[in-house]
């Protein structure tokens, strides 16, 4: 390691090829199938799948599956307080044991989460509920910030939208399955209340297997590109270090301009989940949690392919995806608070053999599928924000925990009565009217004066 790779505090790999190779013959390298980005793709994904994908499948069965989401809603923004935590020093944590180990650890909380569900719905204790949610919280801004960064890190540039969307699929793929589970035992449940505790073993189950899977990770020096660059995806500076980059980048303008984007695209995620819970029967829920999961599965991949696109340049491919992302998400909010206001005078529970049940149904779904596609599209504009791998992690740590301390507001809100039947979407509503000219101050830049970040930290990459 050279003095200039020590000083910079990233733990320099050596490239697939010899120095002297040109970028033609990295071009055509064929990786070893277990160490390609596809492949880490997979694993990263079936870690979503069974740790955040069946904790989403879970509350996408509307407050937890249970009769009243106050409880549930409660947990929720207790996880995501502890998650802000975990966030902040996530890469301290990757200093001390790597990007593999901190994915395996951050796994670990889940099953707490889903075994008090289980125990809540079947013997009606709320207190391990709690513990639950605890435990997940300080594991799961863990395996957020991580998990970010390797999505972001991993692939070479023209796979990056095409990574991240097969990997963000996974995270729904929970939530389908998770729905096919409980369709298939509530199918003929036509009424409101909680679905059956059954649905629950099958969740403890899947998510034990996390940590199991994040043991097939290929570490960032190990993994192999098909253009030979190395992937530098570790951090040597001292702890002090760390925190005050953290804490900088936090409060550059660059983040601070983006922070209400972040903030209207995860605040829906109770709303819409609370929403599910208080207007629609339990097997009506169930087929919310199949149904949405696909269309925000096929959209995510679109979204996914058009960011790789190259024929459009960088500038038009973000100010396209801004513009379209955030234009429906207005006209679904205009739906919304319409709608809600009308059900919150008729105060009914709908199944799908009644009058009216499409309107709101399908809102539902149009919902799963925007929050899916402002993820990807987070991801994507941090990604061209981070000038070096170290960076990126940090701004990824933030990313995730900026949509925690969101999300734990937005439970905890979700608790109140009024707040859950009406005010927080008219709070959310008003989140992305005040998200719009900040967010494009820094979109528009993109492809412009910030250039291409993802190909300049490669070229820092090769040339470190």
């Amino acid at each position: 390691m050279t003095a200039n790779e020590k000083s910079s505090g990233v733990l320099a790999t050596q490239s697939l090829d010899s120095p002297n190779d040109d970028g033609a013959s990295r071009a055509i390298r064929k990786p070893t199938w277990y160490r390609s980005t596809f492949w880490n793709a997979f694993i990263l994904g079936i870690c979503n799948f069974l740790a955040p994908g069946i904790w989403g499948a879970m509350n996408s069965l509307g407050g937890g599956g249970q009769q009243s989401p106050t409880l549930v809603n409660t947990a929720n923004a207790l996880t995501f307080c502890l998650m802000v935590l975990t966030c902040f020093f996530s890469s301290v944590i990757v200093r001390w044991v790597g990007v593999k180990w901190t994915l395996i650890i951050g796994t670990l909380g889940y099953c707490p989460y889903a075994a008090g569900l289980y125990v809540n719905n079947r013997y009606g204790d709320g207190w391990f509920v709690l513990l639950g949610a605890a435990l997940c919280g300080l594991s799961a801004g863990i395996f957020w910030s991580v998990e970010a960064a390797i999505a972001l890190a991993y692939p070479e540039p023209h796979n990056q939208g095409r990574f991240l969307g097969f990997w963000l699929s996974f995270r729904l793929g929970g939530q389908i399955v998770g729905g096919a589970i409980n369709l298939g035992i509530n199918v003929n449940n036509n009424k409101a209340g909680s679905v059956s505790y059954h649905v629950f073993e099958a969740f403890i189950a899947l998510q034990a297997l996390a940590p199991f899977a994040g043991l097939l990770l290929t570490p960032p020096d190990k993994v192999q590109r098909t253009d030979g660059l190395p992937v530098r995806l570790s951090i040597g500076n001292s702890i002090t270090y760390e925190l005050k980059e953290m804490s900088k980048l936090f409060f550059s303008k660059r983040f601070l301009l983006i922070v209400p984007l972040i903030a209207q695209a995860v605040y829906a995620e109770s709303v819409f989940f609370t929403f599910q819970g208080l207007w629609f029967s339990v097997r009506a829920r169930a087929l919310g949690s199949f149904l949405s999961g696909i269309v925000a599965v096929i959209m995510g991949n679109v979204l996914g392919r058009y960011l790789d696109y190259t024929q459009f340049s960088l500038k038009s491919r973000s100010r396209g995806a801004f513009i379209t992302i955030l234009g429906l998400q207005g006209a679904w909010w205009i739906w919304a608070t319409v709608l809600v206001t009308e059900f919150n005078k008729t105060i009914s529970t709908y199944d799908w053999v009644d009058a009216g049940f499409g309107k709101g149904f399908a809102l539902f779904l149009f919902w799963v599928a925007g929050f899916q596609l402002n993820y990807l599209f987070l991801y994507f504009v941090v990604g061209n924000l981070a000038s070096s791998q170290e960076e990126l992690i940090r701004i990824c740590s933030l990313l995730r925990g900026t949509e925690s301390a969101v999300q734990a507001v937005s439970y905890g809100l979700g608790s109140v009565s009024i707040m859950a039947r009406t005010g927080n979407i008219y709070l959310n509503f008003g989140l992305w009217a005040i998200s719009l000219l900040p967010a494009w101050l820094v979109v528009s830049r993109i492809g412009v004066t910030l250039g291409d970040r993802k190909m300049a930290r490669e070229e820092s990459s090769e040339s470190g």
